[in-house]
């Protein structure tokens, strides 16, 4: 088989080095390119050390595209910044997979509402797929453009989705407690984010106005039939990476927890990424994998499902579920180069 040509453009965060990490030993894929506009002519490893030896490529500008053939590209830019470029390159022939948040919505005016800012390629909403494979296989597999889903919201989706699909709680009063480590911040030093305010403590941000709210709804919208409402608060763990996010939701008719388990299993019967837990998950179950690990109960003094989902936020919610739905669109094994064993402790 002839190896895919893949450019990997703004290549110098947690999320770029993680798709070259995994990339690197997809036995299907070439690396043709990796961009950076800050560190051009610096070799990759230099800009991550752990890489070296393994991944020693010139960063080159974003310019230099142009130069060469490529089947896909993964766009590891920031919001604002990815509309620009998939604009620009909308007549191109190669596909496009973006991990930002510029084409998860459902509309210009959604995105310009949580996002703050205006949406120059409103054309490419339309077009977009939006990236869980779980749920949306076979419009990836036609797909020119995907949107990769935020890391909240596909550990919150994950938890949430055969519940919704199966009209089986009351979509108005959906709790979504989620608990993130630092690199989902981003690699760019922030005051926040330093260790003296991280070690040691753990707070919740983004209260009430977090724009992966809506990106959360409007999938459960279209998994419900009809319009949701869910409460979504973020904490911030002194730990380098993985999400846990705790779902609390009202059944809306009788339930019981052994039922409840068969109902998920049957759902995500043909998903090799999900697992559906005996016991409670923690991150570190995960962590370094693109598995979303997920346990159900019911508690009935508070009539309450409660759901647990673990994913690391970098692979299976970022990096890792972006060369999944890569594998789909080239019509390969979707596991393929994803085949990560946790890395315990």
């Amino acid at each position: 088989m002839i190896k895919k040509r893949i450019g990997i453009i703004g290549a110098t965060g947690y999320t770029g080095s993680e798709l070259v990490r995994i990339l690197t030993n997809h036995p299907d894929i070439e690396i043709t390119l990796i961009t950076s506009e800050s560190r051009a002519g610096e070799l990759f490893s230099d800009v991550h050390p752990f890489l070296q030896g393994i991944a020693d490529q010139t960063l080159v500008s974003i310019n230099q595209i142009e130069e060469h053939e490529l089947d896909l590209v993964f766009l590891a830019l920031p919001h604002g910044v990815s509309m620009d470029f998939v604009k620009r390159v909308k007549d191109k022939s190669f596909k496009i997979i973006d991990l930002s948040g510029d084409f998860r919505l459902r509309s210009q005016a959604e995105y310009e509402e949580w996002y703050k800012t205006s949406h120059i390629y409103p054309e490419g909403i339309e077009k977009a797929v939006f990236g869980i494979p779980e749920l949306y296989h076979d419009k990836i597999k036609e797909a020119r453009l995907i949107a990769n889903p935020g890391c909240f919201p596909t550990s919150a989706i994950l938890g949430l989705a055969p519940l919704l699909k199966g009209k089986l709680i009351e979509t108005d009063r959906i709790i979504v407690d989620s608990k993130t480590g630092v690199t989902g911040a981003g690699i760019k030093a922030k005051s926040t984010n330093m260790y003296s305010n991280v070690n040691d403590n753990f707070k919740a941000y983004g209260l009430k106005h977090h724009r992966h709210t809506i990106e959360i709804q409007g999938v459960l919208d279209e998994l419900s039939g009809q319009e949701t409402l869910i409460q979504f608060t973020p904490h911030l763990l002194p730990v380098d990476r993985g999400i846990l996010t705790t779902i609390y939701a009202r059944p809306t008719g009788e339930m019981d927890e052994a039922g409840l388990r068969e109902i998920y299993a049957a759902f995500y019967e043909n998903a090799p990424f999900v697992r559906l837990r005996k016991q409670e998950p923690a991150i570190k179950d995960v962590r370094g994998t693109n598995y979303c690990d997920l346990f159900v109960s019911y508690d009935k003094r508070t009539n309450m499902i409660i759901v647990i989902s673990v994913i690391d936020n970098l692979i299976k919610g970022a990096a890792g579920q972006a060369v999944q739905n890569m594998n789909i669109l080239f019509g390969l094994e979707e596991t393929k180069g994803l085949n990560l064993i946790p890395l315990n402790p």
